[in-house]
């Protein structure tokens, strides 16, 4: 059970994770099963088949929704696999209001497969609450928001959205996957649901896929719960024993990943191949204050300008240390071409529209030397 009173380094090494109580073993054990005892008709021990429940993931479940401060957690095969979930609460005839600057993958969700079942979206800056409130219909059930957005770095003031979510009885989720719960914390700034993909800083490994829900709202656990059951796209005990291990260590390594940001947004920000820097933490981003307010750090996702796609190429092509690679939240420092990773199902015109640009380049900073990562980037982009 969860202690409010402890704090957060101490919640995310013991709740959900008390020793196992018939060896001992302080690390939650890895329950590879399918199916379990019964002991009798309709009786059982708390488990009859992995699919509806397993003592790994109740553990990191339980684990989440104590970070983020929800009733219920409830871990997906993937991050998609989450944010399909949830939009099984609604049914034909729906109407979400959804950032227009949400991770691509989310974005070819909500345009190419989900409307197919008589559900509708209106994409619109989020940024400005007022943009919410126009796009709001008789007929909308969900307010789904990112932010920091993917890859451009744009906030959503939570409190705000979440005020005009409730004043039209509306839940409101909120994707936390780039700032974890470590340095923003949407439930108690009034969101409904959060969503991670927790195969980025939540294993913070590169070792394995995996998606959280977490609610407040008994009702909506209630539904989850049941959608993890029927349609089976749960996360996997291996994969959950593998998160409960990234958890224990989200402090110290979001610490880090805080300082290497900082310090490698400050020397894009001053170096001369970069026109432009796309950090919370800089005070030349426009929603710097908004990111005091709500966020405790502003983390290692850094989006920057090189001018032009041959740019990009040669700078992804030069970097030693840094990966090119599609992720992020790693321990080690990713970079990647928005345009043709993340992005790449969205037309060039939504592209061109949300900004992000053939020159537009993204950082996952690690926690490697920070001199290393600095000397990096300094020698790839003298390529330019």
């Amino acid at each position: 059970m969860s202690n409010t009173k402890l704090g957060f380094s101490t919640r995310a090494i013991h709740d959900g994770q008390a020793p196992d109580p018939r060896t001992g073993a302080v690390t939650v054990p890895l329950y590879l099963t399918s199916t379990y005892e019964l002991q009798g008709i309709e009786q059982h021990r708390g488990w009859e088949y992995s699919r509806v429940s397993n003592p790994t993931r109740d553990a990191v479940e339980a684990s989440l929704a104590s970070l983020e401060g929800g009733v219920s957690g409830h871990a997906f095969g993937s991050g998609m696999a989450a944010i399909a979930a949830l939009v099984t609460m609604l049914k034909v005839g729906d109407h979400v209001v959804c950032g227009d600057n949400v991770y691509g993958g989310t974005t070819r969700l909500f345009t190419q497969v989900i409307p197919h079942h008589g559900i509708e979206f209106s994409f619109v800056d989020t940024s400005n609450p007022d943009n919410v409130t126009r796009a709001i219909r008789p007929t909308t059930r969900l307010i789904h928001i990112e932010t920091p957005t993917n890859p451009l770095m744009t906030l959503t003031d939570i409190r705000a959205v979440a005020a005009i979510a409730h004043e039209h009885g509306l839940p409101m989720s909120v994707d936390n996957t780039f700032m974890s719960p470590y340095f923003q914390r949407p439930i108690e700034l009034g969101a409904d649901i959060v969503m991670h993909s927790t195969t980025k800083f939540l294993n913070g490994h590169s070792d394995g896929l995996g998606g959280i829900l977490v609610t407040t709202r008994p009702d909506l656990a209630e539904q989850f719960r049941f959608v993890q059951k029927c349609t089976g796209g749960i996360l996997s005990p291996f994969e959950s024993w593998l998160i409960l291990r990234g958890v224990k260590t989200l402090s110290v390594r979001m610490r880090q990943h805080d300082a290497n940001g900082r310090a490698v947004a400050d020397f894009l920000s001053k170096h001369p191949k970069v026109s432009r820097v796309l950090y919370p933490g800089l005070a030349s981003h426009p929603q710097h204050e908004l990111a005091k307010r709500q966020m405790s750090g502003f983390g290692s996702m850094i989006a920057f300008e090189v001018g032009s796609r041959a740019n990009a190429d040669r700078l992804l092509r030069g970097v030693r240390v840094i990966t090119n690679g599609e992720s992020l939240g790693g321990v080690e420092s990713l970079i990647s071409h928005s345009a043709t990773t993340t992005h790449a199902a969205l037309p060039q015109e939504v592209r061109d529209r949300v900004g992000i640009t053939e020159g537009l380049v993204r950082v996952s900073v690690g926690i490697e030397d920070i001199a290393d990562i600095l000397g990096d980037l300094d020698q790839a982009l003298a390529q330019l």
